[in-house]
């Protein structure tokens, strides 16, 4: 036990009328054991490969590691490690096959202990960011370089961090290298302590996640059913919101043009019955459809996970939701990539880099609250606009792709450095 492990112990008392609250699995795991997660993944009798542990917190950088881990396993073995347990869900459904899958430890002395014993990487890469101390520690006494990729630092986080710089300063400065999405995020990493040459502009990853070769998709056969299931009239337009977050809802009811068609499709499942109020007669995917013998609805809220991609592939427009109120965006990628054009609110700070670049082409439409009925009606009533906002989405998105191939570059290098006793260059 260390001081750092005294401080942590004081801070879970004190915490602990909050995070009692939330009922939480793995308990045993979080403490660091991981073996019946890994199993014998290396035979210590076969050719020895490099291994690379890739750790990402939750869902959303888990998704990101897609298009990575098929480039890394042809030379590496690969474990994928992540913090909660939808993210822990989400590495299993994606890697399970290839990849060993475990979660990531709390960061006592003695959790990261018995982690890493277990795990062995030869090199550690952070998705995006989450630098915990103990784990940074231990990984430099055993020699294991720990960098980050697809680094990303938000104008907010960077004020936390930043207020307490000398603290974090010394974890930054031994990173192998900080492998960022953009200029402003690799401005921020140097100003906590990555030197000038291991801050590396990469791109981000989750420009691979999608394909945008050849023409834009029509509605496959899932997503034609999941509208005919829903009462969608394939006849009249539809506007689909995504990943919408309080409030958003009951605006867009209000400001959606006369005879156009809205779905909705909530964040977080503990909304959807909000949300469902918030659009008065609609229709819920988890319900039972609607009544055929009543007069058609035009009001629908998917309140189902892992089918928002199919309902996009329906949409005559995108809104891109947690943007018009206090929050800080979602992913605008998918449903670019399905060449569905696409209006963002001006909250999206999580998403700033992607946002800007989509922008800058203009493939995206960045709009106020105050204008959003302006600007969808404008929108419905011009066609032409909606392909040219499609055209140039797809073709931005094209373009920013390849961040996961020179991730993987990076990444082999510090392997093959390692395995021959020696400090890597990195590649240019």
């Amino acid at each position: 036990m260390n001081a750092l492990d005294l401080v942590y112990i004081l801070a879970a008392v004190v915490a602990a009328p909050v995070w009692a609250r939330k009922r939480r699995a793995g308990w045993s795991e979080r403490l660091g054991r991981v073996e019946a997660m890994l199993g014998a993944r290396r035979d210590e009798d076969a050719p020895r490969r490099p291994r690379v542990l890739l750790h990402a917190v939750s869902v959303g950088e888990v998704s990101a590691l897609r298009p990575l881990v098929p480039l890394l396993t042809p030379e590496a073995e690969v474990i994928v490690s992540t913090t909660t347990d939808t993210g822990l869900a989400r590495a299993r459904d994606l890697f399970a096959d290839t990849c060993g899958v475990v979660r990531y430890p709390l960061d006592f002395s003695w959790s990261v202990r018995r982690f890493l014993d277990t795990v062995r990487p030869d090199t550690v890469a952070l998705v995006e960011l989450e630098l915990w101390p103990n784990f940074i520690g231990a990984c430099g006494r055993r020699g294991v370089p720990v960098s980050v990729i697809n680094g990303r630092l938000s104008a907010r986080s960077f004020r936390g961090y930043h207020r307490f710089r000398r603290l974090l300063g010394p974890m930054f400065r031994s990173l192998e290298f900080a492998a960022v999405q953009d200029g402003a995020y690799a401005s921020r990493f140097e100003a906590m302590g990555v030197a000038p040459t291991s801050c590396l502009l990469t791109g981000s990853m989750k420009w691979d996640s999608v394909g945008v070769s050849g023409e834009a998709p029509s509605p496959g056969a899932a997503a034609l059913a999941l509208g005919e299931a829903l009462g969608i009239d394939r006849g009249r337009p539809l506007i689909v919101a995504g990943s919408t977050g309080p409030g958003e809802e009951a605006l867009l009811h209000e400001v959606c043009p006369a005879g156009v068609q809205l779905a909705c499709a909530p964040r977080k499942p503990e909304r959807f019955d909000e949300a469902a109020a918030a659009l008065p007669g609609c229709v819920r995917r988890s319900g039972e459809g609607p009544d055929t013998h009543a007069p058609p609805r035009d009001r629908f809220v998917l309140d189902t996970i892992g089918e928002l991609g199919l309902l996009y592939q329906l949409a005559d427009l995108v809104v891109i939701g947690r943007s018009f109120f206090d929050l800080y965006g979602s992913d605008p990628i998918e449903p670019i990539a399905l060449g569905r054009p696409t209006l963002i609110g001006p909250s999206f700070g999580d998403f700033d880099s992607i946002v800007t670049t989509l922008r800058d082409a203009g493939g995206i439409e960045v709009c106020p609250r105050e204008r959003l009925g302006e600007r969808l009606a404008s929108l419905m009533g011009d066609p032409a606009r909606r392909g040219e906002l499609a055209r140039l989405g797809r073709g931005c998105v094209g373009a920013s792709q390849g961040a996961s191939a020179r991730h993987a570059e990076l990444l082999l290098s510090l392997c093959a450095a390692r395995g021959s006793g020696r400090r890597g260059k990195l590649p240019s």
